[in-house]
């Protein structure tokens, strides 16, 4: 009986986790952000410039990431580099992407059919 409440806490934390994860992708700049990083690091200023954001919302989001581990960085100099921790991390995002390209052809070819 213990183990099966124990391995019922593991899963249970597991889900935690798991959910703790996926939170980055819940926001358009993240998901930007993963894309940029797709084949390269960037530092905090040129990432700024490429979302467009000031540097001070982009480290929240940066620390955010970095605290799940989805990010990794390198100092150099005064600079720091940020890249995706893992390529993992890409196959998840262009499955979600591809996921979302379908819904949103099959929501077109139903749309189609409507008569007006």
């Amino acid at each position: 009986m213990e183990k099966k409440q124990g391995s019922k806490d593991i899963e249970s934390e597991l889900y935690g986790i798991h959910a703790e994860i996926c939170k980055v992708f819940s926001h358009p700049k993240r998901l930007e952000l993963i894309n940029i990083l797709r084949d390269h690091e960037e530092n905090v200023g040129r990432l700024a410039d490429k979302l467009g954001m000031t540097i001070g919302n982009l480290s929240q989001h940066l620390t955010m990431m970095k605290q799940r581990r989805m990010l990794v960085t390198r100092k150099e100099g005064n600079e720091i580099h940020y890249r995706l921790a893992n390529p993992k991390i890409l196959k998840a995002f262009d499955l979600i992407r591809n996921i979302l390209i379908e819904q949103i052809e099959h929501d077109g070819m139903l749309l189609k059919g409507v008569k007006r």
